[in-house]
């Protein structure tokens, strides 16, 4: 049994903030994390989404890890060169690196798992971010074989990857989940379960403890980790809480101590009374509405697919609605990403009615109007704030254009899926938070030949550049050819950027060791509960 000392905040105005640390009488110590939806899978290889990503990073470490700032730092590796050519990766693993069964993680972990990860049998929806790797783009599109991924185990401990051509931000791309290696046996047993509790092995500071599944995921310290004599929190769980109200009440009453979720109406009232709890954290990620160009309305229509971006009001979005500190967004990446500034639209400075006027002339442009208004759906997923900015956006295409666009929501996973495979697709919600700090995190995703390109947009002249840029050293030349590829999709208008995505979190006193990230990269191992005393 938990027993918790108990301390209720709050003052006059009855809001409440019941301070309880899940510390047993025995020590153990439990972070109770909300985490939004339930995952679709903890395969770290076909994972997709932040949900899944926060518990994948306490389950497994790659090559390197993130910092708080977004630094890259040791992971299973503790070492690493680069050839002069900036081609060939050598990494040095921990010799005291083991997997929770007491395994030695080894080169040969790394060489299996990326080339599961390229594997087409394997399908994974982050495939694209290995293409860097020497034979990657060939096996992706199933002209070579895996064993031909430019992965070497040079010994136990020894990896060589080897790159086609020279990537600025390749060691970056090794801190994503879908780089982290799995045991190979446990996959080969169990295939699609090997995830589950009783089969899951991990190298992470946490394995696999309980899954129920809509209700929690529960982990539990992995004593073989190499660092876990630095590990002060015994068991984390993750609990899938869609609604932010419930997940608020939840923490006011001391059910969690991390809350990922902020209800827009009480943001106010959060700062005035546990001002020192609330986060809100700038991200290196973007909120947008993508349109299927694949079909129509929107396929072959760009003064329509311009006409529902300039009719949309960003500013009221922000400021009004969601009233959670989010800049506006009129670029394709945010200007929060690292030594980059972004294109943005000429025409995001223009008055109200100017704008709303130029958005009118293209929408009959486009082939609409009064009389024959542009009928669509609009997709969102369950939780978070696609529900509130789509209501908000259909609100305004109607009062600006009178266009006829109707809501549909789908269950998270539901909502993947069909975004995924864009058949039914016309109008939906996207997030994108960049999986490394460097402006190709967002272009990569709307290659023709990307696998996260929902929107199904395909221009020879951005794919070019976006390439390009991406094996360009950092510099002059490479800022001009990344402005070339946003100059491009600004153009064609594939997505309707809208605001730059801030996590707004609350998390409880007793939680030590919280350092904000623009990656939202937390990593349970780095935090510890301190004890409350009784009366608080």
């Amino acid at each position: 049994m938990l027993a918790t000392a108990a301390g209720c905040g709050g003052d006059d105005t009855g809001f409440a903030n019941r301070l309880t640390p899940a510390i047993a009488a025995d020590g153990t110590k439990t972070l109770r994390y909300g985490n939004q939806t339930e995952p679709g899978t903890l395969d770290p290889h076909q994972a997709s989404g932040v949900p899944a990503a926060n518990v994948l990073r306490d389950l497994y470490e790659g090559l390197v890890i993130t910092a708080a700032d977004g630094q890259v730092v040791p992971g299973v590796a503790e070492s690493w060169q680069i050839s002069d050519d900036r081609r060939t990766y050598t990494f040095h693993l921990r010799s005291d690196a083991r997997w929770s069964n007491g395994a030695p993680v080894t080169a040969g972990d790394f060489v299996y798992s990326l080339r599961r990860a390229v594997d087409p049998a394997t399908a994974s929806p982050y495939a694209d971010i290995h293409k860097p790797i020497e034979n990657a783009p060939a096996i992706i599109a199933g002209d070579k074989t895996p064993d031909t991924l430019g992965v070497t185990a040079l010994d136990t401990h020894t990896l060589e990857i080897r790159l086609a051509k020279p990537t600025p931000y390749f060691l970056q791309t090794l801190t994503h989940p879908s780089s982290d290696p799995v045991y190979e046996p446990a996959v080969e047993q169990w295939r699609d379960s090997f995830t589950q509790p009783g089969h899951a092995v991990t190298n992470g500071a946490y394995t696999m403890a309980a899954w129920r599944v809509n209700e929690r995921i529960r982990l539990k310290r992995n004593t073989h980790y190499w660092n876990n004599a630095d590990t002060a929190i015994d068991q984390v769980e993750f609990y899938p809480i869609e609604d932010s109200n419930s997940e608020l009440s939840r923490y006011q009453a001391g059910g969690l101590d991390w809350a990922v979720t902020v209800p827009p109406a009480d943001t106010a009232r959060i700062k005035r009374h546990i001002p020192d709890q609330y986060h809100a954290v700038p991200t290196i990620g973007i909120a947008y509405l993508g349109l299927n160009v694949r079909r129509a309305p929107f396929a072959n229509n760009r003064k329509l697919r311009l006409a529902l971006s300039m009719a949309l009001d960003r500013e009221i979005i922000t400021d009004k609605i969601l009233r959670g500190d989010q800049p506006t967004l009129y670029s394709a990446v945010p200007d929060s990403v690292r030594d980059y500034s972004p294109v943005e639209y000429d025409w995001q400075d223009w008055p109200d009615d100017k704008r709303q006027a130029r958005a009118r002339e293209l929408y009959h442009e486009a082939g609409y109007s009064e009389e024959h208004p542009l009928h669509a759906e609009y997709l969102y997923p369950s939780g978070g704030v696609g529900k509130t900015l789509g209501l908000v956006a259909v609100a305004m295409w109607r009062d600006v254009l009178g266009a006829n666009i109707t809501p549909v929501n789908q269950e998270w996973k539901v909502y993947l899926q069909t975004a995924r495979q864009g058949y039914d697709t016309q109008i939906f919600w996207g997030g994108w938070i960049g999986d490394y700090d460097d402006p190709n995190t967002f272009f990569s995703i709307f290659n023709s030949e990307a696998a996260l390109n929902y929107t199904g947009y395909d221009s020879p002249a951005f794919d070019a550049a976006q390439e390009a840029s991406s094996h360009t050293p950092n510099g002059v030349k490479r800022t001009a050819l990344m402005h070339q590829a946003e100059t491009q999709l600004l153009h064609d208008a594939p997505i309707i950027p809208v605001f730059v995505y801030t996590y707004h979190q609350l998390v409880k006193p007793y939680v030590t060791g919280y350092a904000p990230s623009a990656l939202g990269n937390y990593y349970t191992k780095n935090f510890d509960i301190r004890p409350v005393e009784a009366g608080r």
